[in-house]
Parts: structure tokens; C-alpha cells; sequence
């Protein structure tokens, strides 16, 4: 590269030498970076107002700045011309390309866009935006997940299932109490990226390189075009910061794990050893060399996502570690973990589709759920009733299994004489508060599995589903009070 190529950078003046080629190459961001063009245009947008408003720009020259920026952020939309801004020769980054496409239309007059203002600043505006777009995403995903979850637990109707701890069976449940434990689980990660985005919604516009913008800009006509609820609070941390990015990819750890939980159950139960669920043929491959085979495709790449999430976690954390402040050349590698996940919207977007298609083998789960002694927690619960001790009852009760085991009979096939070897408290009762039904209704609490408890619970979950996605459309934006972020 020559020095008159160095002509062609943002901060040329300095330099004589020429740079290093494969160094120039190595160090442009512009291949990854493009992705945030739609964000460096409203910045932009943004920032032309804000010196507009401290007299750099006339209201002609903000009115041709503005429709530009559209006119650029319109062509270059389409995937065919994003790889044209990927792939341009001399862009360094992002901020440098817009730069260089308002000077090929506008002349001199784009030069003034970058008064008052940083590369900073633009990347911290640039990414804090980006991951706010990726947040609604991924939440409303989420709430589509939930919901088809809702759904599938409202079909289920009082339809059962064993549940399992340490793999092994424990209580019948009923397979939407099961379901919505997934809900639950969703709403935890819904709330999460809702934290996340109301803490990352302060605009960093007007902080300039580390110390402020050396103009008296009003920063809040840029916080409020680009919907942020303030101004940050400080300009070196506002330049520095990416908490915001790691918090994100955190939250979406979460999401990966439980999408992963999830996705190995669906995985197991769909086992001719388990045989609970039929998977959707519209979600499952075959084996090129077994023609018997229906394989779970979607679940176990479902599975293996959360090691990219949570990679793009680790590697910012390491990312960040002991950098001082307050800009370094680092924060430059927290950008591609951000993009590496971008596809886990659509990732919850098939378990939405594939939950609704899932079919569960009714009565194969709940031959399991009748077997194996699974009422025995409700046959202790029945001797306490009785006025035994719950750990008398329970020695009672293991015994009874023991001696049931030794005969092949479960607890319901023992004769009232049988179990009386082991307490005088057994009545004739006794049969009706160890059915199925009977199991299930004892755990009648809120949270429990009892038929009335679920149904409730299903219309609750529902009802706390839509009101979250709904009142999280705000994504904090319009918090009152500056918490200093």
C-alpha cells in the first residue's frame, strides 16, 4: 500500500508510511461488520440532527444528509448488495463505508457528518442498537415457543405421563403439567432479555472518542430519535462498554440450555424404548443406509446450539477481561459472537412449528405412568391421613413395594390383608387414594399437578405469556429514571 492509499483513511493525516498489506487486510472489520449498516445509518441520522441543531449543518444541508442516508441504507438492503458493502475494497469498518457512499453522492457536504463525533461512539450506538433488534426477535420467538407449548398443553387435557428424577420414574403427571414447565422456563428467559434491553438503552452519541464531544451538542435530540430512554451517563464508559453484549449472549445461554433440555427429552421419549412422542415427519431425516429409520434431526441440532451460544458467551467474557479504559482495538472481537447467534430466533421459530406438530402416544405414557409404583408418594400421603408419622409412613409404605416386587404386583394388587402386615391403618380406602386420578389430584397446590391446579395453570400461563410480550414491547424504553447505564 502506498502512502497516497493511506490518503484514503479516516486518519490519514498522521501517517507517511504505508500500512502493512496483509496487516490492512487482517485489521478491517468491514467483513463483519457490515451487518450493522442499517444501525450506522440511523445513528447517523441521528448524530446529523444533533449538529444540525448546534448550527454545523443548515436545514438544506440536514435534509440531503438525511434522504441520502435512506437512499443508501435502501440500496444496500438486499443480500445480493450487502455483499457488495462486505466486499468493498478500501471500507475499513461499517462507519468508513457509509462515509465513503455519502461522498461519492454528496461531495464535501458528507465530510461534516463526522464533526462532533467518533468511531467510538458510533460502534458502541451501532451495536447497542443491533442488539436491541435482536432482543424484540428472539422475544417474540420466544412467546410464539410458549405459546404453541400453551397450546399443546390444552390439547393434552388430562392425558399422563410418569415424570422422572435422576431418570428414573417417579409421580404420574399430567403431560401438560410437563409442557408448561417449559413455559415456565421461557417466561424466566423472556424476562431476562427484557433486563437486558432496558439496561443497554442509553444512547453513547455525544461521548466522542473517550471524553465527550468537543461540541455543545443537545445529546438528547439523538436519544430520543433513536427511541433510547437517555443519554449515557459517562463518556468513558459509554465508549467501553460492552456489558451489554455479554449480558445478551448470557441471557441467551439460557435460552439455548432450555431450548437443549427440551430438545433431549423429546429426543429420548421418541425412542422405541421410551415410545411417548411421534416426531413430525416434516422436522425428521432418514439414514441413507437403514430404510427404517426416522432420526431427530431437529432436537439434536436444537441440542448442540448452546455450545455456540454459550462459546460466544466464554469468548467475550475473555474478551473483555482486564482491558482498561476506556476504548481498545479489542472491543472489535466482541462483534462476530454477537452476529454467530443471530440464528437463534429462527431456531425457536421451528420449536414453535415442531412442538405444535409433536404427537404423544396417550396411552403408551400413561402404561407407564401406572407402573412401576409411581403412587407411592400418594400411599405414604393416605397413612398420614391416617394419623401415621410421615416417616413411619413412609417405612410402611417401601415395604409394601418391597413385598409387592417379591409377587409382581403393584400396590393396587395387594389384598387389604397383605397390607396390613405392614400397618393396621390400611382400610378398604386405601384402593381409591392410589388410583391414577387419585395420585395425581393430591398435588393439589398451587404448582402441583392436580387436574384443577393444571387446568388453571394453563389459562394462567397464557394470560402471563401475552401480557409479558405485550408490556416488554418497550423493552425499557421508556423507563423514567436514568439508572446511569
Amino acid at each position: 500500500m502506498s502512502s497516497e492509499q493511506n490518503a484514503t483513511k479516516m486518519w490519514s493525516g498522521r501517517f507517511r508510511e504505508p500500512l502493512d498489506a496483509e496487516f490492512e487486510a487482517w485489521q478491517r472489520s468491514i467483513v463483519f461488520d457490515w451487518q450493522l449498516l442499517q444501525e450506522e445509518v440511523a445513528a447517523s441520522k441521528a448524530h446529523a440532527s444533533a449538529i444540525a441543531a448546534a448550527g454545523i449543518l443548515n436545514s438544506d444541508e440536514l435534509y440531503h444528509l438525511r434522504a441520502i442516508l435512506d437512499d443508501i441504507a435502501a440500496e444496500y438492503a438486499s443480500p445480493e448488495n450487502a455483499a457488495k458493502v462486505r466486499d468493498h475494497a478500501t471500507a475499513e469498518d461499517i462507519h468508513h463505508f457509509v462515509e465513503i457512499a455519502l461522498t461519492e453522492r454528496l461531495g464535501s457536504l458528507a465530510l461534516k457528518l463526522h464533526t462532533g463525533r467518533s468511531r467510538n461512539e458510533q460502534i458502541a450506538t451501532d451495536l447497542r442498537l443491533y442488539v436491541r433488534g435482536q432482543i424484540e426477535g428472539t422475544v417474540a420467538a420466544l412467546g410464539d415457543w410458549a405459546l404453541a407449548l400453551v397450546a399443546k398443553a390444552k390439547a393434552a387435557g388430562d392425558a399422563v405421563m410418569p415424570s422422572y428424577t435422576h431418570l428414573q420414574r417417579a409421580e404420574p403427571v399430567l403431560v401438560a403439567h410437563w409442557l408448561l414447565a417449559y413455559a415456565q422456563m421461557l417466561l424466566r428467559d423472556i424476562s431476562r432479555l427484557h433486563d437486558c434491553a432496558a439496561r443497554l438503552n442509553y444512547c453513547p452519541l455525544g461521548s466522542g472518542a473517550v471524553a465527550g464531544a468537543t461540541l455543545k451538542l443537545d445529546r438528547w435530540i439523538a436519544a430520543k430519535e433513536l427511541d433510547f430512554t437517555a443519554p449515557t451517563a459517562n463518556s468513558m464508559d459509554a465508549t467501553s462498554d460492552r456489558d451489554f453484549v455479554l449480558e445478551y449472549l448470557q441471557a441467551l445461554t439460557f435460552v439455548g440450555l432450555h431450548a437443549s433440555r427440551f430438545a433431549e427429552e423429546i429426543t429420548l421419549f421418541a425412542t422405541a424404548e421410551f415410545g411417548f412422542v411421534q416426531l413430525p415427519e416434516a422436522f425428521s431425516t432418514g439414514s441413507s443406509a437403514m430404510p427404517q429409520k426416522k432420526n431427530p434431526d431437529l432436537t439434536e441440532l436444537v441440542r448442540a446450539k448452546v455450545g455456540r451460544i454459550h462459546g460466544a458467551a466464554a469468548a467475550v467474557t475473555l474478551q473483555l477481561k482486564g482491558l482498561p479504559l476506556a476504548y481498545n482495538k479489542d472491543m472489535q472481537e466482541t462483534q462476530e459472537p454477537a452476529f454467530a447467534v443471530r440464528g437463534t430466533a429462527q431456531m425457536l421459530g421451528l420449536l414453535a412449528r415442531f412442538t405444535s406438530a409433536l404427537e404423544f402416544n396417550a396411552g403408551r405414557m400413561q402404561e407407564a405412568a401406572e407402573n412401576g409404583y409411581l403412587n407411592a408418594m400418594a400411599a405414604a400421603t393416605y397413612l398420614v391421613h391416617k394419623g401415621v408419622p410421615f416417616r413411619k409412613a413412609h417405612e410402611k409404605i417401601g415395604n409394601a413395594v418391597r413385598f409387592g416386587l417379591e409377587k409382581g404386583l403393584e400396590l393396587n394388587g395387594l389384598t387389604l390383608e397383605e397390607l396390613r402386615q405392614f400397618g393396621e391403618e390400611f382400610e378398604v380406602d386405601f384402593y381409591d387414594a392410589i388410583t391414577l386420578e387419585a395420585t395425581l389430584d393430591c398435588h393439589d397446590v398451587i404448582g402441583g399437578t392436580a387436574r384443577n391446579q393444571v387446568r388453571e395453570a394453563v389459562i394462567a400461563a397464557e394470560e402471563r405469556i401475552q401480557s409479558v410480550l405485550h408490556s416488554g414491547a418497550r423493552t425499557g424504553r421508556q423507563e423514567a429514571v436514568h439508572a446511569g447505564a
